[in-house]
């Protein structure tokens, strides 16, 4: 390069680059003000982004704020609908109308407001394009959904057929009115079958006890077996004639007899206590009403919880049977440890705290503690349903003696009220749920066939084993009483709760629909047929339920038989007698001792060694009177005042009494003695020499001990 040639070409360049500049000079004021333009234009956005956030959050509290007024209103529903229901029984009974129950009268105001609530209010919103998630194979609960950087969660409500995607109702309300069916277990059911436990008249409840057991256990197996395997018939006649739209097994079959054959004959029970029926049919319907429940959800969770192990998940497998059989008997021993336990320790606090002397306090920790029980049971995987029961039983039994008089009071208007009100919110749910509950299938053929097979199923299993049963029992189950039974057969809150529980197929579906009109033609048509059907049997009527019959030579006796005829014929009284003698000895000697403030103190029934603690664990009570008190309910079990020994003419009762014939078997107010059972025996009757010599009798007023 020549010497001179930087030169030559700087200039040149800067004679090139000036115009640029005077160009950039020119432009600089354009591009400040567009610069100034995306500045401005970025705040603006910002502005708006702002504002829209401001108004997604306005939106969001309107929405909130519509949602609680919706709830509020759905609510009052169902408060309103209770209102009614009650002043409309107020009416009843004021006329003396029995055609209709309250539960009914319930279940047919659910049906108009769930009328008014369906075809009356018009839809609040709509479905959005439905999305598409082809690469996904499973059902996911929850969702999180990316939008525009925002994340909102949805939750899985339920699948919904290809047919139905454009129909399907979206009025908000109707939904507010569909209740989770965690709330029927958890809030309504509890105090319900507490209440049924606890107000047991268990006099009456333990002297038919063997008989309530065969209808309860037994009644319910053969009842569920035959109402799944008949409509097992049912759906495969569906399938053949194309009435069938998807899969329906046989569990399900047999999932369905277990929850159609819980009964719950509140209409007919509530006719028998007004008008006095029969205290032992009361007992039977009863007694057969509170255990088969238990029985039925237990029985229905050990079919959910089969599961073979070849690959046809639903063909028969007799490992997974018998695993199954032993799931139930499981689940019920534990549930019903659990609420007998829970019992005892709510006697243990009563008995060695002063809660007495708060009973506002007593009252809320008797509550919370039975209530625990169901929760309590479900947590650990067992049945709610049969330690509440249980637990109802046992708090009867021993704290109610441990609470103060206004305790007392308290808590049995407290239950009370509560299952009065929480059985007839149910019905109320049902008449409204019939047009509310957006999955019906409603399927004519299944339809029929269920009634069919509950009233082929209530028949096998009443009459058959009422005809066992009759081999073993003095008093027998006539005609009249086995007809009534078989009559009484009503669904109601125990098998709705059971079918709504899961209504997540379309098995599940039909099977919930197909309970609901059976609850709704049993407590209609055979509810208001109970005091016609009374009449025409000729069960009588104008008992009081609380007082036992008169003393009469059906009475059931343990005699000293002279031959072996009549020692063959009363083997199984005596063995029945000595087994009830057994267990009302240890219940009486140590159990109301420990648990109670009745009973003999534990320093007469105990080894002299165990002295300290028959001291300790004795209620001063018993020491401050200077004999054991009697509990005050009259609805306690048989008490050795009810065991009766005659000599000839004349008579001798555990207490020590003395009188002319047969003791009645009332029972009576005051204290006990300081004898126990076995003593005032023993200085009776003597040597079992002198038994069989001087003819003695030993009468228990126990009809029934199968």
């Amino acid at each position: 390069m020549e010497p001179g040639g930087a030169a030559r070409v700087a200039p040149q360049w800067a004679a090139r680059a000036l115009p640029q500049r005077l160009l950039l000079l020119q432009l600089l004021p354009l591009l400040l003000s567009r610069g100034l333009r995306v500045a401005a234009a970025a705040s603006s956005s910002g502005a708006v982004a702002e504002d829209s956030s401001a108004m997604e959050e306005l939106a969001t509290e309107k929405e909130a704020e519509e949602s609680h007024r919706q709830d509020s209103v759905s609510l009052l529903t169902f408060i309103l609908l209770l209102t009614l229901t009650i002043l409309t029984i107020w009416l009843f009974k004021h006329r003396r109308v029995r055609f209709l129950h309250e539960t009914g009268l319930a279940m047919i105001y659910g049906l108009i407001v769930g009328v008014i609530l369906r075809y009356g209010t018009p839809a609040t919103s709509g479905h959005d394009k439905p999305l598409s998630c082809t690469q996904e194979d499973r059902v996911f609960n929850t969702l999180l959904v990316n939008v525009s950087g925002k994340f909102f969660e949805y939750t899985l409500k339920g699948e919904i057929s290809p047919g139905k995607i454009n129909s399907v109702e979206q009025n908000d309300m109707l939904r507010k009115v569909t209740f989770d069916p965690e709330v029927f277990f958890n809030i309504l059911l509890p105090p319900i079958i507490f209440h049924a436990g606890y107000s047991l008249k268990k006099r009456h409840f333990f002297r038919n006890l063997g008989s309530i057991l065969a209808y309860a256990f037994l009644g319910t197996a053969v009842s569920c077996f035959i109402i799944g395997n008949l409509m097992y018939g049912v759906v495969k006649l569906m399938k053949i004639v194309g009435q069938l739209s998807d899969k329906f097994y046989y569990t399900d079959c047999l999932f369905f007899g277990a929850i159609i054959s819980a009964t719950d004959p509140v209409t007919v029970l509530a006719i028998f206590n007004e008008l006095h029926a029969d205290v032992d049919l009361y007992a039977l319907l009863f007694g057969e009403s509170v255990l088969n429940d238990a029985v039925a959800i237990v029985l229905s969770s050990s079919i959910v919880a089969y599961q073979p192990a070849v690959l046809n998940t639903h063909a028969f497998d007799a490992a997974a049977f018998f695993k199954s059989v032993g799931i139930f008997l499981g689940i019920f021993s534990g549930s019903f440890t659990m609420g007998a336990v829970t019992g005892v320790v709510t006697a243990l606090v009563t008995k060695f705290t002063k809660l007495h002397c708060f009973p506002l306090l007593e009252t809320a920790l008797f509550f919370l503690m039975s209530w625990s029980t169901f929760l309590l049971a479900e947590a650990c995987g067992f049945t709610g349903v049969v330690a509440v029961l249980f637990c109802g039983i046992t708090q009867a039994h021993y704290t109610y003696n441990n609470l103060s008089v206004e305790s007392r009071s308290q808590t049995k208007q407290l239950f009370e009220v509560l299952h009065f009100l929480a059985e007839n919110f149910i019905f109320s749910y049902m008449g409204l749920a019939l047009f509310t509950f957006q999955k019906h299938v409603f399927s004519p053929i299944f339809i029929i066939g269920a009634f069919v097979a509950i009233f082929l199923g209530r028949a096998a299993h009443i009459y058959p084993l009422s005809f066992f049963l009759n081999l073993g029992r003095r008093h027998k189950i006539g005609w009249n009483f086995q007809h009534m039974m078989m009559f009484s057969g009503l669904r109601g809150a125990m098998a709705f709760a059971l079918a709504i529980r899961d209504t997540a197929s379309y098995a599940r579906q039909m099977m919930f629909t197909t309970t609901l009109l059976i609850v709704f033609f049993t407590v209609w048509i055979i509810g208001g047929g109970t005091t016609p059907m009374l009449s025409w049997l000729n069960i009588r009527v104008g008992v009081d339920p609380d007082q036992d019959p008169p003393p009469n030579n059906d009475s059931f006796q343990v005699l000293q038989g002279d031959g072996p005829d009549s020692a063959r014929g009363n083997r199984t009284k005596q063995e029945s007698a000595w087994l009830f003698r057994l267990w009302y000895s240890f219940d009486h000697n140590y159990l109301k001792p420990i648990l109670t403030h009745s009973g003999p103190p534990l320093t007469s029934t105990l080894p002299a060694w165990c002295g300290l603690l028959a001291r300790c664990l004795t209620s001063p009570q018993v020491y401050d009177n200077q004999e054991p008190l009697r509990e005050e309910d009259s609805d306690f079990i048989l008490t050795e005042g009810d065991l009766t020994l005659t000599y000839g003419d004349g008579t001798v009762t555990a207490n020590g009494s003395s009188g002319s014939h047969t003791a009645s078997t009332s029972l009576e107010g005051g204290r006990r003695t300081k004898s126990s059972s076995e003593e005032v025996l023993d200085r009776d009757l003597g040597m079992g020499d002198q038994v069989s010599r001087w003819g003695t009798r030993l009468e228990l007023p126990l009809e029934d001990n199968m």
